[in-house]
């Protein structure tokens, strides 16, 4: 058993070894060093590139953004890094540093000018993609370096540095963060720049690690304490780095675990026959989950159990707002008309949302002021019935407010009362004829207060 394990082991090591495929060392050390610098052709190159890349970003173009990326020179110095850190070249360490740094200067205001003076400012999906780095992209740039510098090292390169240009994309993030510079918009180019950051650091870390198990040999020798703090040096900005990303991570898997629990939620508790859930939109500052219905309604008592339900799809602090009838007809007509202009953003759909959430906040309004005179015209004949004497019936609503709330002319900077200061009173004036006993009055207080539902309930007696 053991020698099958071994013999299996000699296998998979045999396929996996990139050893015999190495080239030789002086002329991989020396094609990495010549791109490293950046003057004359080269840098015209990286300035033309950038203009490619911030072309596409403007006009959301995917295939321009490939382009400038597959031109662009700015994998030179960030490989040119890992390679002088893994064989200990210092020269070649502060040359690739001090390129680095005017490739990036030039970069970003080269970018900037350029959304400077075009006309289109509007920040498209693909600009807008590269503003949330996240634990995904140090992946692609550690899987990208690694490719790269083992393309570089070995025999038979294919397409492997073009492809790795494309995956590690180097030029949108600079681009990105010339955009933000432009139009002052500084999330914008802390996370470009962030990306780009993130890039290089990984990018320089695989190289490092391919040089290493290539076994490259060092220019100098190092010391195991010197070489003891060069790996702790390096795990210390590769910690630093990882940071953010990871809790930028985090947040996208919580949103994405909300927004599946939301899909669920919807399509098992707002399912009804003859009724379309078109859209919806969660609110997390506010905790409002916003939901677009066409078709047959759904009843006030269905949306009160689906807010109830909430809790067993872990979004019980999310309150349920169903938008349908009149209210979704209005909301998708805008919607279609703002998608024929081309200005449907997200932007856009939160504002459609929050106004007509204030439209169905007025119109609850309104009805709970008027429920009351068609609850009088209803209720009417029944109370001729229990009580012959009584002429006329009249229901209101009324709002008590604590005087001490109320602003006096004394102290005029007291703010209006809150919502939990006031208290709603329903008011029931009654025309009767003759005299009502005590005991009747009450009666018809209680009867009064049990047929509308109040929890207070003011009786107004006139006698004609």
């Amino acid at each position: 058993m053991a020698q099958t394990s071994q013999t299996l082991w000699k296998t998979i090591k045999r396929y996996f070894n990139a050893l015999p495929d190495k080239e030789h060392e002086a002329e991989t050390i020396e094609q990495i060093s010549s791109g490293v610098s950046f003057h004359g052709s080269n840098l015209w190159v990286l300035v033309f590139a950038i203009f490619i890349a911030s072309l596409g970003l403007n006009v959301n173009s995917t295939a321009v953004i490939i382009g400038a990326m597959l031109i662009s020179p700015l994998m030179g110095p960030i490989i040119g890094m890992g390679l002088a850190v893994g064989i200990g070249d210092l020269p070649l360490l502060k040359s690739s540093i001090k390129n680095y740094f005017v490739a990036t200067v030039i970069s970003v205001l080269t970018a900037m000018v350029y959304f400077l003076i075009s006309p289109l400012t509007e920040a498209q999906s693909e600009l807008l993609a590269r503003t949330s780095p996240t634990l995904y992209d140090v992946l692609i740039a550690l899987c990208g370096g690694a490719a790269g510098i083992l393309a570089l090292s070995t025999r038979g390169k294919g397409n492997v540095l073009p492809g790795v240009a494309i995956a590690t994309a180097l030029m949108p993030p600079l681009c990105t963060a010339g955009y933000g510079l432009a139009m002052g918009e500084w999330s914008f180019f802390f996370g470009a720049f962030y990306l780009y950051f993130i890039n290089t650091v990984f990018i320089a870390l695989a190289t490092y690690i391919g040089v290493r198990m290539l076994r490259f040999r060092p220019k100098i020798v190092v010391s195991k304490d010197r070489m003891r703090v060069v790996n702790r040096t390096i795990i210390g900005i590769v910690f630093i780095t990882m940071i953010p990303a990871t809790i930028m991570t985090v947040r996208i898997i919580r949103e994405s675990v909300i927004d599946n629990n939301i899909t669920k939620f919807l399509k098992h508790e707002l399912r009804y026959p003859g009724t379309q859930i078109v859209s919806h939109q969660k609110d997390g500052e506010k905790k409002l989950l916003n939901v677009v219905a066409v078709g047959n309604p759904i009843s006030a008592s269905n949306i009160e159990d689906a807010q109830n339900k909430l809790e067993e799809y872990s979004l019980g602090e999310y309150k349920l707002q169903v938008f349908q009838g009149a209210q979704s007809d209005s909301l998708l007509l805008l919607n279609a008309s703002l998608n024929k202009l081309g200005t449907t953003t997200e932007a856009n759909n939160k504002k459609l949302l929050e106004q007509a959430g204030r439209i169905q906040h007025l119109e609850a309004q309104l009805q709970s002021y008027t429920q009351y005179e068609t609850m009088s015209r209803s209720i009417s004949g029944e109370i001729k019935t229990l009580w012959p004497n009584v002429q006329t019936l009249s229901l209101s609503q009324a709002v008590e407010v604590p005087t001490d709330s109320v602003a006096s002319s004394d102290s005029p900077t007291i703010s209006a009362p809150s919502e939990g200061q006031k208290s709603h009173i329903v008011l029931a004036v009654v025309t009767h004829k003759g005299r009502l006993s005590e005991a009747e009055r009450a009666r018809l207080n209680d009867w009064l207060k049990a047929r509308t539902k109040a929890q207070q309930l003011q009786l107004i007696l006139r006698a004609q």
